[in-house]
């Protein structure tokens, strides 16, 4: 093991790391100023609520409304409005979803399974388990699945953020990460993700969810090798995912 020692004029991380965290907070405590009683601000506002003067209070609101969190007149701005958009659109996808999982976990007998992409893979965030069957499968809400799932691959074969592959296959070699590149240009042009489950017999398949132009989640089918593949045997099952899939967009598309 080799260490290197670098010197630097710069100022000591953890200083630079505590002023950034300082001006993110104090962003923050600006931001959470904003409610249904002030809804919008000024310096003077600003420095009467949080102690700060007004020179310091004037220059928060400037960068903020450069950045786009405010507006020019100080209230909300763009960016909280799209980021306000994204929570709606979520909260619509999370109360639409679970009638159309149940229906389609009914139709196939399996478990039926939706997920957002997080920042290293798909989280798991509901679950549908079949009714019927002696041996049921399943997975926990909250798991975060890794690069090769089917429900991560979905969600990044159609990610509109490039980093998002990126930091997905970061913890992948660079035969693996390739790999698994091929592998989501398959998944573009099918349209579904596939992926098994360490050659443990069992399977799994995904549509991406989209809302507009968006893949907002990935819906997945989850079961044995036996009943997802080969395709000619899974078709009907697939074909059935994938209408879910567009059904629930539409849905929240309105």
């Amino acid at each position: 093991m080799s260490i290197e020692v670098r010197r630097s004029n710069a100022a000591p991380s953890g200083e630079t790391e505590r002023g950034g965290i300082q001006s993110i907070d104090r962003a923050a405590n600006v931001l959470a100023l904003l409610d249904q009683d002030t809804r919008s601000l000024t310096p003077a506002v600003v420095a009467e609520r949080l102690g700060l003067n007004r020179t310091t209070a004037h220059r928060y609101l400037q960068s903020l409304q450069t950045a786009g969190f405010l507006s020019t007149t100080y209230g909300p701005g763009p960016l909280l409005d799209q980021l306000s958009a994204l929570v709606s659109e979520r909260q619509q996808i999370l109360t639409l979803a679970p009638a159309v999982l149940r229906q389609l976990s009914d139709s196939t007998d399996l478990t039926t399974v939706l997920s957002f992409l997080g920042r290293t893979g798909a989280v798991v965030t509901l679950v549908e388990e079949a009714h019927r069957g002696t041996i049921i499968l399943t997975v926990r809400v909250g798991t975060v699945l890794e690069p090769k799932a089917a429900q991560t691959r979905a969600l990044l074969a159609f990610a509109t953020d490039p980093a998002a592959v990126t930091r997905g296959h970061a913890v992948l070699g660079p035969a693996e990460a390739a790999l698994e590149r091929e592998a989501l240009t398959a998944v573009r042009r099918q349209g579904i993700a596939w992926a098994e489950l360490h050659g443990q017999g069992l399977a799994s398949v995904a549509a991406p969810v989209f809302v507009g132009n968006e893949a907002s989640a990935a819906m997945a089918l989850i079961g044995t090798s036996t009943m997802l593949q080969p395709l000619e045997r899974s078709a009907r099952r697939v074909q059935e995912l994938e209408e879910a899939a567009q059904t629930l967009g539409t849905m929240v598309s309105g």
